[in-house]
């Protein structure tokens, strides 16, 4: 039954009452009349609200995917990078090694090898799989004209025999011969002969 005036009074209710009884239903209707209206806003909002939640949830998810993604490329990069700067080191030991014993075949002195290793194209050339050089002996042509000149040469030579001093008129000369002088008090011989005379009759 509907709170009216008509049925209030019919309950044997003052009208000052019944002023009051209406006037704090009315109130009652209208919070009631408001609070539907914002749980029917809020009720067609929840499925944006929904619908917001699950992307914010995929959004992180998907970071943390990209954000693991990018480590992962990172490490990789810096391990490739490492790998092939360990490649390349190892290639270019193996280079100057077969390098050095052609520089030391082609007769290069040992205490030149290091010069000429700094200032070769040691790069360019290419090792087969037993670490040889190709085309060594081409490589070897261009090293002995290059480098003629840090090139050892050897020769033999046969065991020197002390030459027998001169003598003059078949016998030694004496010290005193030597430094004979004339009449006049001068060397007969030159400071140079005098040398010369001492050596060759091995007088100190």
């Amino acid at each position: 039954m509907a709170l009216t005036r008509r049925a209030l009074k019919a309950m044997g209710i003052e009208d000052e009452k019944i002023d009051e009884i209406i006037n704090m239903h009315t109130e009652t209707v209208e919070g009631l009349k408001a609070d539907v209206a914002k749980y029917k806003a809020d009720a067609e909002t929840l499925p944006e609200v929904q619908r917001q939640l699950e992307k914010a949830q995929n959004d992180l998810e998907a970071g943390k995917k990209d954000s693991w993604k990018v480590k992962y490329e990172a490490i990789k990069e810096e391990f490739e990078s490492y790998k092939s700067e360990q490649t390349k080191k190892a290639t270019r030991a193996a280079k100057e090694k077969a390098y050095r014993e052609l520089l030391k075949q082609a007769g290069v002195s040992e205490k030149r090898l290091d010069t000429v290793l700094r200032v070769s194209d040691v790069d360019s050339v290419e090792i087969d799989e037993k670490g040889a050089i190709k085309g060594a002996d081409k490589i070897t042509e261009s090293i002995k004209s290059e480098w003629a000149d840090f090139i050892q040469t050897t020769t033999i030579q046969g065991a020197q025999t002390a030459a027998p001093p001169v003598n003059s008129g078949g016998s030694a000369m004496t010290k005193a011969d030597i430094y004979k002088k004339d009449d006049h008090g001068r060397y007969v011989m030159s400071a140079a002969e005098r040398q010369k005379a001492l050596m060759e009759n091995q007088i100190t």
